[in-house]
């Protein structure tokens, strides 16, 4: 199956809003893996509509990572790839499009059921598959396991749904393990130390299982925070991205380093890079941006990159035993 095959980018629907709304100036913002889609999509929008698309070009990490910018320059924005943010903050010009997949997950849930040793599965997993749950939960339920689908806080728009940096949809205690249905591993790592619960991953573009492996994750978190220990000049790292942008935390972690007898400076900016914060002379940085930052880009700061949490634990407001993911959540 191609990707243009497993993906529904519902262009009917877009020149159809379009061609209603009499819009003349077009966005389209999109995840890394479907910017090579966007010529295409421009130049039918383009033709089919008589309107002038304007393509963004910066990265984009997920609904909380609207192109700002291209907002003010277009009518109507079309962001692909993620469910709609529960966030005012979010212009009411943008139409998210969710970009559901049409792969079929039957067989790796059947795969995967001799592996779930648990009685009550949690099924959880991205905006993609969620409409695909229903189908998990079958055949769940005709292996004599219980599935359980919970919903999550505000930013959750569907049951079962979990975010890069949201995992309130696995918060069930009732479930003694995790059947996540989905190719990345971010997503239910992200489970796996917020629930301290198995996880597995059933992929099912490549009909494998894998295991979330937390305990590497947790083992370079431990180093970076054992890096820190001695640090007296933090980077208070503040994103200005619509639906990241956490000053009020940042500025709380900037008190509690005076009352630890530390100095600390909030840093804002758009894209949080290694590049970006190389000048700045501190012995540690504590990111409130996306919460993704500090895990996948380990290692690559000239100094050592902490999440809030972690910050706590360096300064001694938190025990070593208290580590986990930093979220965003909602109410």
């Amino acid at each position: 199956m191609s990707e243009g095959e497993a993906f529904d980018f519902r262009l009917d629907r877009i020149i159809s809003v379009i061609n209603d709304t009499g819009a003349k100036v077009i966005g389209l913002q999109f995840p890394e893996g479907f910017k090579r889609r966007s010529s295409g999509f421009a130049s039918r929008i383009e033709d089919e509509t008589g309107a002038t698309v304007f393509i963004s070009g910066n990265p984009c990490f997920g609904a909380c990572d609207l192109d700002v910018s291209l907002l003010d320059k277009v009518e109507i924005l079309f962001h692909f790839g993620h469910a709609h943010l529960d966030d005012d903050r979010l212009s009411q010009k943008v139409y998210f499009v969710e970009t559901r997949s049409s792969v079929d997950v039957k067989d790796v849930v059947k795969l995967a059921v001799p592996e779930l040793k648990g009685k009550r599965i949690g099924l959880i997993t991205t905006v993609q598959h969620v409409h695909k749950l229903e189908d998990a939960s079958r055949i769940l339920d005709e292996h004599d396991k219980v599935p359980v689908i919970s919903s999550g806080d505000s930013k959750i728009a569907y049951p079962g749904q979990v975010l890069g940096c949201n995992f309130s949809a696995a918060r069930n205690e009732d479930c003694d393990e995790y059947l996540y249905i989905g190719s990345g591993q971010f997503h239910p790592l992200g489970v796996s130390l917020a629930t301290k619960k198995h996880v597995l991953i059933a992929d099912p573009f490549v009909n494998e299982l894998r295991e979330a492996d937390s305990e590497r994750v947790l083992r370079q978190r431990s180093v970076v925070i054992a890096k820190s220990l001695d640090a007296d000049v933090f980077g208070i790292v503040v994103s200005s991205k619509p639906g990241q942008e956490r000053m009020k935390l940042a500025l709380e972690l900037k008190r509690k380093a005076k009352e630890h007898g530390k100095d600390a400076h909030i840093l804002t900016m758009d894209l949080v890079t290694p590049d970006q914060l190389l000048q700045f002379k501190v012995d540690a940085f504590v990111n409130t941006a996306c919460p993704r930052l500090a895990i996948d880009e380990v290692g690559r700061f000239h100094a050592p990159m902490l999440t809030p949490l972690e910050f706590e634990i360096v300064i001694g407001e938190r025990e070593w035993g208290d580590l986990y993911f930093d979220e965003i959540t909602g109410e």
